[in-house]
């Protein structure tokens, strides 16, 4: 595992930090990349985060988390939109930098999914095959919705949402006809009996750690399908 610094561009006088930490790990087989987005709460080094990372480099994919600009100075409230576009940007040009042989895809932890398919909409990633969603945050708790969603319409890359069953940010009579009008670009993969952060009920019969291991695997297969 590597360190980086990523220097994020601004438009205009930089608000907080002008650089962000991320982290790049490449198995020697790797076939495919992932640039990963920590979720609104917990930065790159959260349990979850580490533990899937872990688990996608097991399965032959590079991986490289990074911090968005509030969490690098320890604030609570997350960016303004592009502010952590600028991270996004950052993150995957600095991923095809360090792994050009590899086809890159791009992603993360609802928060981190959902600010990487907004700049994905301005078509400000050429060079990302495709977008993997942890938790693809489509409302807040109790307010079904779809308008975080109205974006994904300018997608051009392929995507996949993994969530949960039980993800109380993504309704699934909301989320299942949503991806339905995406069409052939977007695959939904549900985790059965999993919530929001990807967590199981014990009387599910199943552990976080195998749903850590199922969500690592259907990921890796589905970039390979379309790297």
């Amino acid at each position: 595992m590597r360190k980086l610094t990523l220097e994020l561009a601004s438009e205009g006088p930089a608000v907080g930090p002008t650089s962000v930490s991320a982290l790049f790990s490449r198995p020697d087989d790797a076939d495919v990349l992932l640039v990963l987005a920590h979720g609104a709460g917990a930065g790159m080094h959260h349990s979850f985060m580490q533990a899937l990372a872990e688990r996608l480099v097991a399965c032959r994919v590079a991986v490289l988390r990074y911090q968005f600009a509030y969490m690098e100075a320890g604030r609570r409230r997350t960016d303004a939109p592009a502010r952590a576009h600028a991270a996004v940007a950052a993150a995957c040009a600095a991923a095809t930098a360090n792994a050009p042989d590899l086809p890159c895809f791009a992603g993360g932890k609802s928060f981190g999914g959902r600010m990487t398919s907004q700049l994905a909409a301005t078509s400000a990633l050429p060079n990302v095959r495709g977008l993997v969603f942890f938790g693809f945050p489509l409302h807040p708790a109790k307010k079904p919705s779809q308008k975080r969603a109205e974006h994904l319409a300018q997608v051009t890359q392929p995507m996949l949402f993994l969530s949960g069953t039980r993800d109380a940010l993504a309704e699934l009579s909301l989320l299942e006809p949503l991806v339905r009008r995406l069409g052939a670009r977007a695959t939904l993969a549900l985790v059965e009996g999993a919530d929001h952060g990807f967590s199981v009920l014990k009387r599910s019969g199943r552990t976080d750690d195998e749903v850590l291991d199922e969500l690592a695997e259907r990921a890796a297969s589905w970039m390979r399908s379309h790297g």
